[in-house]
């Protein structure tokens, strides 16, 4: 895992002009459910009932939808159970949160937690691209679920 993280590293550095350090983060293995509530516990606890209010009335098949998680405290990055890396896709999850490691290491600030995921998305996007593949083709990340992701509103 330490070879391809620093390899990500590497590409996300000449891709993005992300610094190349390769103090690389912690990774483990949890169920969908922590890892949504790991990133929804991030919110104040009114915004944390208002997303999960609007998590609730979404799609049944939607739920539990965070592929994974930065946690930028421990500096690790917490994947699904089950993940191998095995295909573009699930490669394309660990670079969107190598994405945030090296922001967090940079000490790089956002308006708001959603601007922050603007580069994630666009490098996992541009990782796909290389196999022929689109956030869209592979996550149904449409241009309005992306514009929604990635704005302060």
């Amino acid at each position: 895992m330490q070879a391809l993280l620093k390899a990500i590293i590497t590409w996300l550095s000449v891709n993005y002009g992300l610094p190349a350090n390769y103090d690389v983060p912690n990774v483990r293995f949890s169920t969908p459910l922590e890892i949504t509530s790991i990133r929804y516990g991030r919110l104040k606890p009114q915004r944390h009932r208002e997303a999960r209010a609007a998590y609730d009335a979404g799609p049944a098949d939607q739920r539990y939808s965070t592929a994974a998680v930065y946690d930028d405290q421990t500096k690790t990055i917490i994947l699904p159970v089950g993940w191998q890396g095995e295909s573009p896709a699930e490669l394309s999850v660990l670079v969107h949160e190598l994405v945030h490691h090296l922001q967090t290491i940079a000490g790089s600030t956002y308006a708001c937690p959603q601007e922050r995921e603007a580069l994630a998305y666009d490098a996992q996007n541009k990782w796909l691209g290389l196999f022929g593949r689109s956030l869209a083709s592979e996550f149904k990340i449409d241009a309005m679920t992306l514009l929604v992701r990635t704005k302060c509103l």
